[in-house]
């Protein structure tokens, strides 16, 4: 099973906590990666781990995703807006597409890292973008995908040669607390563990 490095995870961490304590951008976002989680679901082995670090102050988005075990080399990967009820049904593609700039693509496994300028057009699919909400605005556009993060209607979808559709997403959300908490301390242990083999 693929996992980001620890520093990454630290990273992320840290900046999700001084975000929640501060209560102000930029937000953190997190989702599983499954094919149950796909609209129909699927019984792919597939599996991942996906994390949106939103900053609508500095207009950016750094999106991190971790996948292995799909049935096929994967052909796409973004992020779905917006569907109508929170954590369930599809939508149209939000992101650049085909597939997120400079994702491993053709590979059933793989990690991912990359910083979106969200003032810039090329971050946005162009329907999404052009649409009657967003009327061509990246400030809008912006906005409306910031906002369908918060309400749980937008997804992160990995497709394949095998499930076209796709075959492994799972909706964006902010951890809980205590989710956090336990985030935390799960790193905590792992540095521990490491420093101690290191010794």
């Amino acid at each position: 099973m693929l996992r980001f490095p620890l520093a990454v995870f630290v990273s992320v961490f840290a900046l999700a906590m001084a975000s929640s304590a501060a209560q102000a951008t930029p937000t953190f976002f997190f989702t599983n990666l499954n094919g149950a989680n796909e609209s129909p679901p699927n019984a792919s082995p597939g599996i991942g781990y996906a994390t949106v670090l939103f900053d609508t102050s500095a207009h950016t988005m750094q999106v991190d995703v971790s996948f292995s075990g799909l049935l096929g080399p994967n052909t796409a990967a973004h992020i779905h807006c917006c569907t109508s009820v929170p954590g369930a049904g599809t939508a149209g593609v939000a992101t650049s597409v085909p597939t997120f700039t400079g994702f491993p693509s053709g590979t059933t496994s793989g990690l991912y890292s990359h910083l979106f300028d969200m003032t810039q057009a090329g971050s946005y699919n162009p329907t999404f973008l052009n649409n009657a909400t967003n009327l061509g605005s990246t400030t809008t556009a912006e906005m409306t995908l910031y906002n369908g993060m918060l309400a749980g209607t937008e997804y992160l979808n990995i497709h394949t040669t095998v499930v076209g559709g796709g075959e492994i997403r799972g909706f964006l959300k902010v951890p809980e607390p205590l989710t956090l908490s336990l985030f935390g301390a799960g790193l905590a242990g792992m540095a521990a563990l490491k420093r101690r083999r290191r010794a």
